[in-house]
């Protein structure tokens, strides 16, 4: 039938789609650049192509005389380490208690609704505690990584948990798996998929808890060398970083992708 519900792109067809809205914001934002530089050349809220290439060159391919250090590649490994050590501390713990608590009715009663309200708890407010208790140094930023994503991780977990048919635990039993079987082998597999998607959705929400911390106090991190350029206006190092970052968070989320296809094939069969 005739309907657009019903015309689907090939796959060259929806590569050109992809790169249409990209296009058309480039193409957006130097023209108005060139209208400002055209009036104002020495305009710093909008540079021009060729103060973006110096920038990246200083940042990326000169050896900063001070510390000996290529700052670009420095700030952004800093600032993966923080992120994995983060997540995977975090996706430890959605795994250990978010299961248990959705399968065993009485955990489900004792720390259900506790885990609801401390997942809705703005991890931001709490920055300033954190950076009391664990210091200036790396744990912290680590911890608020951890503080706003393991609860959202550990409730939606154990909701997915509560909403697997009760006929398959009730199957898994009557062929004598314990407890400790049943989440293992009934219950994990399931809950996998669900697992990475949770993660690639909280992708933004950590890259700003790792923002955040590294611009109140850092010695190092993407963050941190965008609000220390800050005070000079130097958009051409702050838009390339902000690119940067949104190009890391984006091949992290197609890296989760290709996991969930690679581990959860028989959830992606359509």
């Amino acid at each position: 039938m005739r309907r657009a519900i019903n015309y689907v792109p090939d796959r060259h067809s929806g590569l050109l789609l992809a790169i249409v809205p990209f296009a058309f914001l480039l193409g957006v934002y130097f023209i108005g650049s060139d209208a400002r530089l055209s009036a104002n050349p020495d305009d710093k809220l909008m540079p021009g192509l060729q103060a973006f290439v110096d920038a990246i060159n200083s940042l990326a391919f000169t050896e900063n005389r001070r510390t000996g250090e290529y700052v670009f590649w420095t700030d952004t490994l800093i600032s993966l380490q923080r992120i994995f050590l983060g997540l995977s501390i975090s996706t430890v713990i959605a795994v250990v208690l978010g299961l248990p608590i959705g399968l065993l009715p009485y955990l489900n009663r004792l720390f259900g609704p506790f885990m609801a309200a401390f997942s809705l708890i703005p991890p931001l407010a709490v920055l300033p505690i954190l950076f009391i208790i664990f210091g200036l140094g790396e744990l912290s930023k680590i911890v608020l990584i951890i503080f706003g994503v393991a609860p959202f991780l550990v409730r939606d977990m154990a909701m997915a948990t509560v909403a697997i048919p009760k006929e398959q635990i009730v199957k898994a039993q009557t062929l004598s798996a314990s407890s400790w079987q049943i989440l293992i082998h009934v219950v994990f597999p399931q809950i996998l998929p669900r697992l990475i998607d949770s993660l690639r959705l909280m992708l933004g929400a950590t890259w700003l808890f790792l923002i955040a911390a590294e611009a109140i106090a850092s010695e190092g991190g993407l963050g941190y060398r965008i609000f220390l350029v800050r005070r000079y206006l130097a958009m051409d190092v702050i838009l390339p970083y902000v690119a940067w970052i949104t190009l890391l968070a984006f091949l992290m989320d197609y890296l989760l992708m290709l996991g969930s296809r690679a581990l959860c094939r028989w959830h992606h069969i359509r």
